[in-house]
């Protein structure tokens, strides 16, 4: 399993005082599989650019799918900018390639199963590695978790991460995640108002 399955994971069950939205959680999953693709040699962070590796691309679907849209020629990719693109609607490819390895399960809520549909993990060796390395506090899944919410740790707490290229791209998703929020309160706002101007005195 990767730390992005991981992080998909334990976003099924962030508790009731907060839902992840998917956008927030496509980012995140982009920054940690560029994560695993430095861990692996596939890729390096140079400033805030990524810069292809020698190494082969993991025995991984997505990752392998991430490795391969990388822009390997100069100027490399800036950081932000492959978070943006592949994060985009990434939190679904996750969604279906976990359920079709049986890591997720479709429920439905309601007394007459009519109720909205719902995705829960399945007991599996995977969900308890993943809920392993969040109850140990990893550094790099609890700072990810982090940025969208999830057991946003103790104030003040450094998550111990001890990689500069890991640093650069953790911190790149948390500045992607607060655009995303404010984009969102832009349009909130630009609705309101144009709802009001509708609305008349």
């Amino acid at each position: 399993m990767s730390t992005a399955k991981d992080l998909f994971i334990i976003a099924m069950d962030p508790g009731p005082e907060h839902a992840v939205g998917q956008g927030d959680l496509s980012l995140a999953l982009a920054g940690a599989e560029l994560i695993d693709l430095v861990g692996t040699g596939a890729v390096a962070v140079d400033g805030d650019r990524i810069v292809p590796g020698g190494a082969p691309a993991p025995d991984d679907g997505l990752l392998g799918e991430a490795a391969a849209r990388l822009t390997r020629q100069p100027p490399y990719e800036r950081i932000e900018d492959w978070l943006w693109r592949r994060g985009e609607d990434l939190s679904s490819a996750y969604r279906a390639a976990l359920e079709a390895d049986g890591e997720l399960t479709r429920r439905r809520g309601g007394l007459l199963s009519l109720g909205r549909e719902r995705v829960e993990a399945v007991d599996t060796p995977a969900r308890r590695r993943a809920v392993d390395r969040r109850d140990a506090r990893e550094p790099v899944l609890t700072a990810l978790a982090s940025a969208v919410g999830i057991d946003g740790g103790r104030p003040g707490e450094d998550p111990g991460l001890d990689d500069e290229a890991v640093t650069s791209v953790v911190a790149a998703v948390h500045d992607a995640v607060m655009e995303l929020e404010a984009v969102r309160q832009r349009r909130t706002i630009e609705n309101a108002a144009f709802a009001n101007v509708w609305r008349g005195p």
